[in-house]
């Protein structure tokens, strides 16, 4: 179900970008949001886990992200690895702006750095941006 909701995203994202925006579409605030999928290595999944509860959602929200929700698949086995969750940014620049903040910012290396002591934890990264439709809830 999660792949088909990524690839349903991806799919749209992809169409509006050869067609532009179709009638009706959200264009009122530039908001855009960006799902990421975090795939980690065996068993380090809670180690993630503990790093977003503990510190790094707060770090994003000093640097501007909003957090909009975290998920984990409930079938194995991705729900044995992976890590979903989707961000918002008031736009494009916004984001990149966010994101090179963070990488940079001494208390996330901190964190990171103590948290990977005992061995990397995530291997792969998926990041897609998204607008939201005229039909959608999101404000």
């Amino acid at each position: 179900m999660i792949l088909f909701v990524a690839a349903a995203f991806a799919v749209g994202f992809a169409a509006s970008r050869l067609t532009g925006p179709l009638p009706g579409a959200r264009a009122d605030s530039g908001r855009i949001y960006e799902l990421r999928t975090y795939t980690t290595f065996p068993g380090r999944l809670p180690a993630l886990q503990q790093r977003f509860r503990e510190h790094t959602t707060e770090l994003f929200e000093k640097h501007g992200m909003t957090n909009v929700g975290y998920w984990v698949p409930v079938d194995a086995p991705k729900s044995e690895n992976t890590l979903i969750y989707v961000l918002s940014f008031p736009n494009r620049d916004a984001a990149k702006k966010a994101w090179d903040d963070f990488r940079n910012d001494a208390e996330w290396k901190q964190v990171q750095a103590a948290s990977e002591a005992d061995g990397k934890i995530v291997e792969k990264v998926d990041s897609v941006f998204m607008t939201p439709m005229y039909f959608s809830a999101l404000k």
